[in-house]
């Protein structure tokens, strides 16, 4: 696991500063003319002889890699049959040898997560891909003949916020590829490779794009029974690695399964680490033990109690442009949990999206039914009370009947967006013609042929995973020199997920119909069947309590006016609907401290380093 970075303006040194926390072990670069390229090195595989860049035999590709190739030995192997030579055992050197076999198109011989940059000397062209999953994160900011990319943002001079990516965080909360903050630059995105050339010309294109497949019929047991074993097989892959692996352990089944797996899979103790909350319906150590008992792992757990300007300061450095899923907080404590006794995590995104885990999904197929009746009832919902636990009747009952009514697509946006349309008009003083939701249509027309439900978890596995979560889970580990691992996302488990009937999904309430049947055998029924479960946080309750105060002073009519793009009369009506209870702003107003804090870090001032985090304060064992 690495930072990578290169550029064509001489600043290598400088880019790589910024990128010590995602590989404190070593750093490394190269120039060749006008090209340079950098990498800050976690050192996983091959401890002595990996460090980076690595150059071919006679030196004219040279390579950069942030992540790790799962069939790097297959592919040795196959290699060095053909005639190449390795330097090194590690599995970034894989890189150079099949661009030589098959061009920029490589990456799709390729199991495991990437983001690499590749130097061919020769036909002065610089290549760049990302994983098919988007598991590494890869910006990009071309102007004029100059290109210059790194793994973070903060890597990359500033420039003019994109008002369209404005608008996109507004709606989600995140910004979505292939938009950043900044106007001048880009993601690339997932399974795409990007070709740059030294007279300044680039293409970028997709050479893989996962997704529904035809639909399986088999027979149900045997659906358990090869689901069980695809799953012991990509965790089998993800454990490579010469250092120890651990896994990220919530209450729910899906990174219970992974520490199962591991455990059976390993022949010592694995490190397992979980978050806790004093608020019971965030609390998940309960359900973490049993999985831990079971298996007699080296459990590790926190209690976390808010500390609000350390908390959401520490968030805003981490965090290179504005994110505000506010389970970054326990994603990022975790980590910090887990660096201390191990350089390599698995953790359990893409379930959901894979295997119909999200409550939208069940309320995707009681509208197909019932959507035109929820219009009877909202007058009733709308005047439950709010509550601030997790996943409350009232919250989900509102966004239902609210959504309900409109077509597939746009219900299943509506069930999760932040600001609406209107509201966003309002708090940016002004109608936006960049509609965010445009993002979901160009996904979701790609699959036209597909079951409904296969269909929106497309869009979510395409867009809200790579966006959100993965940008989550990478930032929140990295912060921490920490690698995070997602067997759910590899190919083995993937494909078979996108071939499964909707039955083997949802059926009524129950969702993940067959990954919990496949996790039975392996796991405590209270786990196996119990509500869904994840590193999430008392966000209402806190910013009811012990936050409003340092809610209402960051988001001041003062700073809003100072950074001039939301209205302060309606972020003060925000809050103050909040704080007394007459909706449930919290996601709202998550998103509006992040932003704002974010601007205040990385705008108004340069960009943080990041170092140790000071988050002592934030925890009690």
């Amino acid at each position: 696991m690495c930072g990578i970075c290169g550029t064509t303006n001489g600043r290598i040194d400088e880019m790589l500063r910024t990128l010590v926390h995602r590989g404190p072990d070593s750093g490394g670069s190269y120039t060749d003319g006008p090209i340079s390229l950098g990498a800050r090195r976690l050192s996983i595989i091959d401890l002595a002889g990996g460090d980076q860049p690595i150059e071919n035999e006679d030196g004219s590709c040279v390579v950069v890699q942030n992540g790790e190739i799962y069939n790097y030995p297959e592919l040795r192997r196959e290699l060095e049959r053909a005639g190449h030579v390795f330097k090194t055992r590690c599995d970034t050197e894989v890189h150079l040898h099949l661009y030589e076999e098959h061009g920029p198109e490589y990456p799709r011989l390729l199991r495991g997560m990437f983001a690499v940059a590749l130097w061919d000397s020769r036909r002065r062209r610089l290549v760049l891909a990302r994983d098919r999953y988007g598991i590494k994160p890869l910006y990009y900011r071309s102007v004029g003949a100059t290109l210059e990319f790194a793994s973070e943002l903060r890597a990359l001079p500033r420039g003019e916020i994109d008002l369209d990516a404005l608008e996109g965080f507004l709606a989600f909360n995140s910004i979505p590829a292939p938009y950043s903050i900044f106007r001048d630059t880009r993601k690339l995105p997932a399974g795409h490779v990007l070709v740059w050339h030294d007279d300044g010309t680039l293409e970028v294109t997709r050479y893989a794009r996962p997704g529904p497949l035809p639909v399986r019929h088999d027979d149900e047991a045997e659906l358990v029974e090869e689901l069980r074993a695809r799953l012991r097989d990509s965790v089998r892959a993800h454990l490579l690695a010469d250092v120890p692996v651990g896994v990220l352990l919530s209450g729910g089944v899906d990174s219970a399964v992974l520490a199962a797996l591991a455990a059976q899979e390993t022949g010592e103790a694995v490190h397992t680490f979980t978050i806790g909350f004093e608020e019971r319906s965030f609390d998940e150590r309960a359900e973490a033990r049993l999985v831990a008992e079971r298996y007699g792992t080296d459990h590790h757990e926190l209690l976390v109690k808010p500390d609000p300007q350390l908390l959401f300061e520490t968030l805003a450095d981490v965090f290179d442009e504005p994110f505000a899923d506010s389970s970054a907080l326990p994603t990022y404590l975790v980590s910090q949990l887990a660096t201390e006794h191990v350089k390599v995590a698995l953790s359990g995104e893409g379930g959901d999206e894979l295997f119909g885990g999200y409550y939208t999904y069940a309320a995707d197929l009681i509208a197909q039914r019932f959507g035109g009746l929820a219009g009877l009832a909202r007058p009733l919902v709308e005047r439950l009370p709010t509550s601030t636990a997790k996943a409350s009747f009232d919250y989900k009952a509102k966004r239902f009947v609210r959504a309900a009514h409109l077509p597939p697509l746009e219900r299943h946006h509506g069930w999760k967006e932040i600001f609406s349309p209107e509201l966003r008009a309002e708090l940016r003083g002004a109608t936006h013609a960049f509609d965010p939701v445009d993002v979901y249509r160009a996904r979701y027309a790609e699959t036209a042929a597909a079951p409904e439900l296969a269909r929106l978890q497309d869009v979510d596995f395409g867009i809200y995973l790579v966006d959100d979560l993965l940008v989550k889970t990478d930032r929140a580990s990295m912060a921490n020199s920490l690698e995070a691992r997602v067997p759910f996302l590899d190919s083995v488990v993937t494909n078979f997920a996108f071939s499964l009937p909707t039955r083997q999904k949802v059926r009524g309430l129950s969702k993940k119909v067959l990954l919990r049947k496949a996790a039975e055998p392996l796991l405590p029924r209270e786990v196996v069947h119990g509500r869904k479960r994840g590193f999430s946080i008392p966000a209402a309750a806190w910013l009811r309590g012990e936050l409003a105060p340092f809610a209402r002073a960051t988001l001041s009519p003062e700073t809003l006016r100072r950074q001039g793009f939301f209205e302060p009369s309606v972020v003060t009506r925000l809050i103050d609907d909040h704080v007394n209870g007459v909706e449930d702003r919290s996601r709202q107003l998550w998103g509006l401290l992040a932003f704002t804090l974010w601007h205040e870090r990385h705008v108004e001032q340069e960009p943080p380093l990041l170092r140790s985090p000071r988050i002592d304060a934030l925890v009690s064992s």
